[in-house]
């Protein structure tokens, strides 16, 4: 599967997670499915609602905000495809704690962001059997 990300909106993802470090930051993916394809059309930051002592390795929003989402989604004719967040000083490949909350079906964008500065973005879904997460491909334009 590929995800097709425009170089824009890759720019505002990585503004945003330089803009929440040290702490994670994070928000919703707007677009389609097509096939084993998706086309990210818009980005959404929702603001990080975990305690903040915990922030600088926790993210999360309420269930609100998901209902919100879903709703202008819809209203704008496009799919909530996914969600994004930040692994300040970490690499940006899933954690225990990502597996353990995600998704099927869901796109996960991670970006690692090191001394304030995003260095790294890698794409994933949640496999099936929710064991591990699959590396999907990455088309910047």
């Amino acid at each position: 599967m590929s995800i097709h990300l425009s170089v824009a909106l890759q720019g505002r993802i990585f503004d945003e997670m330089q803009q929440a470090y040290p702490n994670e930051g994070g928000g919703f993916l707007l677009g389609q499915r097509t096939g084993e394809s998706v086309q990210i059309l818009d980005v959404i930051h929702i603001p990080n609602t975990f305690e903040s002592a915990e922030q600088y390795h926790r993210y999360a929003m309420t269930p609100l905000n998901w209902a919100k989402m879903e709703d202008e989604a819809d209203e704008r004719g496009m799919t909530l495809v996914g969600y994004y967040h930040s692994h300040p000083d970490s690499p940006a490949i899933p954690s225990e704690y990502d597996r353990v909350h995600a998704l099927p079906n869901f796109t996960y964008i991670i970006t690692s962001v090191y001394a304030g500065k995003a260095v790294d973005q890698f794409v994933y879904q949640l496999k099936a059997d929710r064991s591990a997460f699959d590396t999907l491909d990455l088309v910047i334009a």
